[in-house]
């Protein structure tokens, strides 16, 4: 949240310049506060673990966050139950005639299939088309990130020699954009996907910037420069052991596929792996509802 300080105090000007985000005391008496209302698109098979993935990190700010959850009508998801999607789930058709504060759009195992070959591709273009005009600020994770660069900003995706699994290092970009305000200078995330998009066409797209990178992953986050659509092309979001499940499916499945790197101990399955990336997912998270959702949505939709 932000500092409340009068709007002389001499040190405003040295935290402004530190980047620390404060507000004057008449803009404070001005704010009407009410629930954030976000809206999480769940493209994943195992929607129930991603449920709560996400909503540990959207929970964990003193902002007070309404969340709806949407699934696509025109694909039948065969790793949860129907009565799960009834009781907890709605519909595009449902949803479309409101006004969303932050929308969350997550990845999903199909990155290998061309955009306009997924099943519901058009209805999830009629969604993030209808988005331009009713959601605040757009959050896109994996491949919704790639959805998004392809469906907004016009930048395909090509697939990887072998797939992108592990823990890595990444460097912030772009220090004093709010998104990264607290953010060491590197920083740990996990990646886990079979295709990339070429960082050189982002850093050359005149609506895009990016915000941090990996020299062993390429993008990493990605922002519009309106600050309206930001694109994680990893899992911030992921659990200590969710690439280790991801790796045991695989082999399971007689995949020839390598161990997630920098990510077991002594690169030994056998051990538990450390989570190095929680309070970066954290910080993001709260960024992103305070700076981009919280501080930018009117209180009354026109």
């Amino acid at each position: 949240m932000p500092i409340n300080i009068p709007q002389q105090l001499p040190a405003r000007e040295i935290l402004e310049k530190e980047n620390i985000f404060v507000m004057d005391v008449d803009r404070a008496r001005r704010q009407d506060i009410r629930p954030l209302n976000i809206l999480i698109l769940n493209l994943m098979p195992e929607k129930e673990k991603t449920e709560a993935q996400l909503l540990r990190l959207l929970g964990n700010t003193p902002l007070q966050v309404n969340v709806s959850f949407l699934y696509t009508a025109t694909y039948e998801s065969r790793n949860v139950s129907k009565s799960h999607l009834q009781q907890f789930y709605t519909t595009f058709e449902e949803v479309k005639g409101r006004r969303i504060d932050g929308m969350i759009i997550t990845g999903a195992p199909i990155e290998l299939m061309e955009f306009e070959e997924v099943s519901y591709w058009e209805e999830l273009t009629d969604i993030m088309d209808w988005a331009k005009t009713n959601v605040t600020s757009l959050l896109h994770i994996c491949w919704g990130a790639q959805a998004a660069l392809y469906h907004y900003f016009g930048i395909g995706k090509f697939e990887l020699p072998k797939k992108c699994s592990g823990v890595f290092s990444h460097t912030v970009n772009e220090p004093t954009v709010k998104l990264m305000r607290g953010f060491d200078d590197l920083f740990y995330a996990p990646h886990s996907r079979y295709t990339d998009v070429e960082i050189e066409k982002i850093k050359g797209h005149n609506d895009l910037q990016l915000l941090a990178y990996s020299e062993e992953a390429g993008a990493f986050i990605i922002m519009s420069k309106d600050e309206r659509h930001i694109m994680i092309t990893g899992h911030l979001e992921y659990e200590a052991h969710t690439l280790s499940e991801e790796y045991a499916r695989d082999l399971a499945k007689g995949l020839d596929i390598d161990m997630p790197k920098n990510y077991f101990p002594d690169n030994n399955p056998t051990k538990k792996p450390i989570n190095k990336w929680r309070s970066h997912a954290h910080l993001l998270f709260s960024n992103w509802l305070n700076y981009y959702v919280y501080q930018e949505t009117p209180y009354e939709w026109d």
